[in-house]
């Protein structure tokens, strides 16, 4: 069935070919037809017109079959991923049947149980620790430098920077906010440890 869908794949690229090489001729027959437009060949310009409608109207057929024989390998394709689905699922349920078998329900619940505590432990561990590093990095970087870089590279590259007074006053209600999140976080820690 692979084999068939191989082929099947192959001949909608030589048709998609095939369409190309026909738009390519119409062009050329185009510039033909006008060409003897120019030079007054009356007859060669319909003869150049026939040929160029003739090469469209073939290009769209090719077209067409193309986009029928691809719906055709889509629908192989279709049945060729249903079968490996299907044996791979048969293996999985003969081994889902033996797992089952020796499950015990009791002790998976307790299991999953603190897992899910340990994972929500390491989670406020976590956030403790990135507000601790993003507080420190904060206090390290001097405001000045950062306000410094920011404006030469503004005037570098032509912009307008709109630094304000007020963004001293934003980065300190930052930082209070930042330590009330602190806290929080060292108080969610505290509770868990005491559980």
């Amino acid at each position: 069935m692979e084999k068939h869908l191989f082929n099947l794949k192959m001949t909608v690229k030589q048709l998609e070919r095939e369409a190309k090489k026909c738009e390519k001729n119409e062009k050329t027959e185009r510039t033909k037809l006008k060409q003897s437009i120019q030079k007054g060949n009356n007859e060669g310009a319909r003869i150049h017109a026939e040929n160029a409608i003739r090469q469209k109207n073939q290009a769209l057929n090719f077209l067409r079959m193309s986009a029928r024989i691809d719906a055709v390998a889509q629908r192989v394709q279709t049945a060729v991923t249903m079968k490996k689905v299907t044996s791979s699922m048969k293996g999985v349920v003969g081994a889902m049947d033996k797992a089952m078998a020796s499950m015990n329900l009791v002790q998976m619940t307790q299991l999953m149980e603190k897992f899910e505590q340990q994972f929500e432990d390491l989670d406020v561990q976590t956030q403790v620790m990135d507000g601790a590093m993003s507080q420190s990095t904060t206090l390290t970087t001097p405001e000045g430098q950062v306000d410094s870089l920011m404006q030469q590279v503004a005037e570098e590259h032509g912009l307008e920077l709109n630094m304000e007074l007020g963004t001293h006053q934003v980065g300190a209600a930052s930082l209070s906010t930042a330590n009330q999140e602190q806290d929080d976080l060292n108080e969610r820690l505290a509770k868990l440890r005491q559980t």
